[in-house]
């Protein structure tokens, strides 16, 4: 998974993240039926692999680097929505455009607050791009 964006979490875990539309299908794919996914309620944003289990503070951290990386933050500038949802749950039709898929159920739905984007942005710490 070298290819795609990798980031080390606080925790010491490693997540990857899609740079465009193909690797997006590309990162889907690849993902295991347990693996824990995340991506922007709007289109325009990275899809993140969290692997299986990933913990409260993974989650957090994740989206926040989904959220700050995505189109409707780079547009807007406002509280970003992510959806949290299993790799099984997901489906693409064979006429979808690079990088959209389909989700039949989100585990969860997080609000990524404008300040906590703001503030990742003058200290990123926590991850290594």
């Amino acid at each position: 998974m070298s290819k795609f964006r990798e980031y080390l979490l606080s925790t010491g875990k490693k997540v990857f993240a899609g740079k465009n539309a193909s690797q997006n299908d590309e990162l889907v794919s690849l993902a295991k039926p347990n693996n824990v996914l995340i991506h922007t309620l709007e289109p325009g944003s990275s899809f993140i692999n969290l692997g299986e289990n990933p913990t409260k503070e993974e989650i957090k951290q994740a989206s926040l680097l989904c959220a700050q990386k995505s189109q409707y933050w780079r547009d807007n500038k406002k509280d970003v929505l992510i959806h949290l949802f299993l790799k099984s749950d997901t489906y693409k039709n064979k006429k979808d455009k690079p990088g959209l898929w389909h989700v039949k159920k989100t585990i969860k739905t997080i609000k990524v607050k404008k300040i906590d984007i703001l503030n990742l942005e003058n200290d990123v710490k926590w991850f290594i791009p």
